[in-house]
C-alpha cells in the first residue's frame, strides 16, 4: 500500500530538491527550526519520501541532462562551425558617446578543433593500440647457461 504524503511532506520534498539539505528543507517546508535537524532525518528515512525524491530527481534528469545523442549533435555542429556565440562590442555613437552592440560570431577555431578531437575520441579514431595477430608458430628457446655448482 502506497503511503500518501501530507502537504507539509510534499513541501519538504520540493524544498529538499533545492539544496539537498534536510534541515534547511524542513525549515522551509514549515517545520520548527528547533527540531528541523531531527525532523529532516526522520523524513528522509521514510520510504515514501525517498521515493518521491527519487521520482522528482528522475524528472529533473530527463528534462535537464543532455543525452549522448544531444552531446554528439552539439559537438558535430560546433566542429562544422554551425554554433555561434554572442559577442558584445562597444561602438562609437557620436557626440563622445558609445553604445554596446551585440554580434553573433562563429566559435573560434580552437573550439572547433576540440569538438573534432572529442568526437574522434568518442569513435576511437585516435587509438594508439594496434591489434596484431600471429599466424605462424613461434618457438622460443631459452639458454639458461650452465648452473654453477659450489
Amino acid at each position: 500500500m502506497k503511503e500518501k504524503l501530507s502537504p507539509k511532506q510534499k513541501a519538504f520534498v520540493s524544498e529538499y530538491m533545492v539544496d539537498y539539505n534536510g534541515t534547511q528543507a524542513a525549515i522551509r517546508a514549515g517545520y520548527s527550526k528547533r527540531g528541523a535537524s531531527n525532523q529532516g532525518s526522520r523524513l528522509l528515512a521514510k520510504e515514501a519520501i525517498r521515493n518521491a525524491i527519487k521520482k522528482k530527481r528522475e524528472i529533473i534528469d530527463t528534462q535537464n541532462i543532455a543525452t549522448a545523442q544531444q552531446v554528439e549533435e552539439f559537438l558535430t555542429k560546433s566542429m562544422k562551425g554551425e554554433v555561434t556565440e554572442e559577442v558584445l562590442v562597444t561602438v562609437f555613437a557620436g557626440d563622445g558617446k558609445s553604445k554596446v552592440v551585440s554580434n553573433d560570431k562563429q566559435i573560434p577555431g580552437r573550439d572547433r578543433l576540440k569538438a573534432a578531437e572529442l568526437l574522434g575520441k568518442r569513435y576511437g579514431l585516435f587509438t594508439d593500440k594496434k591489434k596484431v595477430e600471429q599466424t605462424e608458430k613461434v618457438e622460443l628457446k631459452v639458454d639458461w647457461g650452465e648452473a654453477e655448482e659450489k
